[in-house]
């Protein structure tokens, strides 16, 4: 659906259903040079078991409308504002990568808005290598198959993959791509660079006193277990679950990730 912002329009996927006043709401955020399809398998079984779902496009990337955004805080703020206009008072935030950042940034600037905070293939800081960054600035498709092979566990598709003739390399180098066709003006560049200069994290996660998970892919080379140590200690109350995978986890793993997202969102008060 379509959320009229002021200047320009946003999506977000709904998984097909009308909101409901009635039911808790859970926002999936994408990471970087990625839309919400990323959240395909995720956000579609939400939708159809009780909640509403706003998997968003984030500005300049996929559906959404107007310009790329150069900071995490930027990106927090139309968050919010999205939310705002879709009628979600408050909601469940899922965020991958970049998007976990944005997530943690939401729960900081309106606490009370956020019941839930879901951080998948997170860490902070979120450093990018100057190679990665200068790469991304000058020769993007170099840098999608950069991060394309170090965002997978294998070429191999897991057991829980959707079926027979799903390439999960592919389908991840495919996205990228069409994000580049659509949004020709160094978007992962952008991307890249927010998360290099988000500064907030330490304070956000520290401020964090809802409920939290951590999902970490046990064979991530973007954003590895051992480099989280500073979220996971700032946040103590956070639950941790770890699954065989790579970076892009909702992809290599969709039940194992499914699981735990919604035995997080759904676990008595």
């Amino acid at each position: 659906m379509m959320v009229h912002l002021p200047g320009f329009d946003a999506y977000c996927y709904s998984g097909g259903k009308a909101f409901n006043a009635a039911q808790p709401t859970i926002v999936f955020i994408h990471g970087a040079q990625n839309d919400h399809s990323v959240w395909a398998l995720q956000s579609r079984y939400f939708a159809h078991h009780g909640f509403n779902v706003l998997a968003v496009d984030l500005p300049g990337h996929g559906r959404s409308k107007g310009a790329a955004l150069h900071s995490v805080e930027e990106m927090a703020a139309w968050l919010l504002a999205l939310m705002g206009a879709a009628g979600v008072e408050r909601a469940i935030l899922a965020g991958h990568s970049m998007g976990s950042l944005i997530a943690l940034e939401a729960a900081f600037q309106a606490p009370r808005r956020v019941s839930h905070l879901a951080l998948l293939g997170t860490t902070y800081p979120m450093k990018v290598s100057d190679a990665l960054l200068d790469t991304a600035k000058n020769n993007e498709q170099a840098a999608i198959d950069m991060v394309n092979i170090f965002s997978h566990s294998s070429m191999a598709q897991k057991p829980s993959c959707p079926g027979p003739g799903f390439y999960t390399m592919g389908g991840a180098q495919r996205l990228m791509q069409r994000m580049s066709a659509i949004n020709p003006d160094q978007l992962f560049y952008t991307d890249f660079f927010a998360c290099n200069a988000y500064a907030n994290g330490q304070a956000a996660a520290e401020a964090v006193a809802c409920p939290t998970l951590f999902i970490f892919g046990s064979k991530d080379m973007m954003t590895p277990p051992r480099s989280t140590k500073l979220l996971t200690s700032a946040i103590k109350h956070g639950k941790i679950v770890q699954v065989d995978a790579g970076h892009q986890l909702m992809a290599e793993q969709p039940d194992a990730v499914l699981d735990a997202l919604f035995g997080f969102a759904t676990a008595p008060a």
